[in-house]
């Protein structure tokens, strides 16, 4: 067990390390968006995000896929599927410093392909979450959400 802890800790490390130096990523600014380019079609992106999420033992709860349900109301929209999970144990913790932070707990993966073709995955930056809410007492935490999204989306983007 302490071995896997390790192993999948290590994996994170080096997966926020390759994120924070890829071209493929775009930073949060003020919108508190954090966009990140995948390698792979939709459905390749989606299955790796959901690998990856449940090699790490986090809980996933939904995926909700926002093209379909725009067909069924008769209009087009290019393919973006959300993606809902989280670890509660973590998650609880930002939501006990405001209830509010509810609002942005569990975690929504944004999967999408933009009009030329290109998949990306966009999620909320966390220190932008943390400010939004005025939380100022979970800064571990915010910082290692922050390390596994990094992580979970790294397993998309070009090696």
């Amino acid at each position: 067990m302490i071995a896997r802890m390790i192993q999948v800790c290590s994996a994170i490390l080096l997966a926020g390390a390759f994120i924070a130096s890829s071209p493929a990523v775009t930073r949060a600014d003020n919108d508190g968006v954090v966009r990140v380019r995948s390698a792979y079609s939709i459905g390749e992106t989606i299955s790796r995000l959901k690998r990856d999420i449940a090699e790490k033992d986090i809980r996933f709860f939904a995926e909700i896929d926002q093209s379909k349900l725009a067909a069924e109301a008769g209009i087009k929209l290019q393919p973006s599927v959300l993606l809902i999970f989280g670890n509660p144990p973590l998650g609880t913790q930002f939501i006990i410093a405001n209830a509010n932070a509810g609002l942005d707990w569990p975690v929504r993966l944004l999967v999408f392909e933009n009009e030329k073709g290109e998949v990306w995955t966009a999620y909320t930056d966390f220190n932008w979450i943390a400010r939004r809410h005025r939380i100022k007492t979970r800064s571990d935490q915010f910082k290692m959400a922050s390390t596994v999204i990094a992580s979970i989306t790294s397993s998309v983007t070009a090696k």
